[in-house]
């Protein structure tokens, strides 16, 4: 039987090795044919020849990562291990860099290869369209270049906005005043905010129309310049909301437009303007477009399985 021995000697091994060696337990189902063992600063595995070159190099990918972020969880462990080849999680030069130093000293990066390329995008284009399902990162990524780029002041305000499709009829049925009524539906975007910005600043900005939270028919009738502005949930525009977004964009503007086009809520036969766009723009130079998938998931483990399971559902159904 053959045997290699890997020792740790530029990270701790407490971490690298999880709570109660829960990544190591990780490793032993994705190499069930090695017997791995970690103890000390060492892991040793045994096992056929090929197979024990497939796990060094690995784990030499996992140590790659752990070396840059510091940290090792279940997603990070299935996207190194799911991955071809390094560029598919691997940073691009410069852009594994903080976006933006969050609340209680909260480091905010890009966690994988497509949030990156979202990064780079973004800095290269003035219009980008991140594509995705849920739990992906795409609005919460967004928001922290949004913070990002009026802490630099290269914008002065922030605008997020989304459709309020959900809302709908029984929008006039809800308690409370306009704002009372909507908030419900921004809450995404406000629970990103407060993880970057301390609450009483955040609430001035708000005061003061610095950051400005509304549904996308208040866009209407406005340029939106000097701004960094996100359309969120865009799946659920139609083609004229789609239309008159687009075309509120005004000087030194970064527009960024993020959906998911398997979680259509608008009425049968309305063409989504999400889906539309995405077709009509794609050639467009000065637009970008990043497509993010399961391997980007950085919500709970759960949340892969349940987006796979919807799929062959949806997919049978079909």
């Amino acid at each position: 039987m053959n045997e290699l021995i890997i020792e740790l000697t530029d990270v701790s091994p407490r971490d690298f090795f999880g709570l109660q060696n829960a990544n190591i337990d990780l490793l032993k189902r994705y190499f069930p044919k090695l017997k791995i063992v970690a103890r000390g600063s060492k892991i040793k595995a045994y096992g056929d020849e090929e197979i024990l070159e497939e796990f060094d190099t690995r784990l030499m990918m996992l140590l790659d990562h752990f070396g840059k972020y510091n940290k090792l969880d279940e997603n990070a462990i299935e996207r190194v291990l799911q991955s071809e080849s390094k560029e598919d999680y691997a940073s691009p030069e410069g852009s594994g860099d903080v976006i933006v130093h969050g609340v209680s000293g909260k480091l905010i990066k890009a966690q994988t290869a497509n949030q990156r390329k979202l990064v780079d995008l973004t800095r290269k284009n003035d219009l980008v369209f991140a594509i995705g399902p849920a739990g992906t990162g795409k609005t919460y990524t967004g928001v922290a270049l949004a913070v990002k780029a009026l802490k630099e002041k290269q914008v002065r305000r922030i605008i997020l906005t989304r459709p309020a499709v959900e809302a709908g009829e029984n929008l006039g049925f809800l308690p409370g005043d306009l704002k009372e009524k909507l908030d419900p539906y921004m809450q995404p975007l406000y629970d990103a905010l407060r993880d970057m910005i301390p609450h009483e600043k955040l609430d001035s900005h708000i005061e003061k129309g610095v950051i400005q939270i509304a549904p996308l028919a208040f866009m209407r009738g406005r340029t939106l310049d000097n701004a960094f502005v996100i359309l969120d949930e865009a799946q659920n525009t139609t083609h004229a909301q789609m239309k008159m977004f687009l075309t509120r964009m005004g000087k030194n503007a970064k527009f960024m437009i993020t959906g998911d086009p398997g979680q259509i809520d608008l009425p049968r036969r309305v063409i989504s303007g999400l889906k539309e766009a995405l077709l009509i723009l794609k050639d467009t130079e000065g637009v970008g477009m990043v497509y993010l998938d399961d391997k980007d998931v950085i919500r709970h483990r759960l949340v892969k399985k349940i987006i796979s399971a919807y799929r062959e559902i949806e997919n049978r159904n079909s």
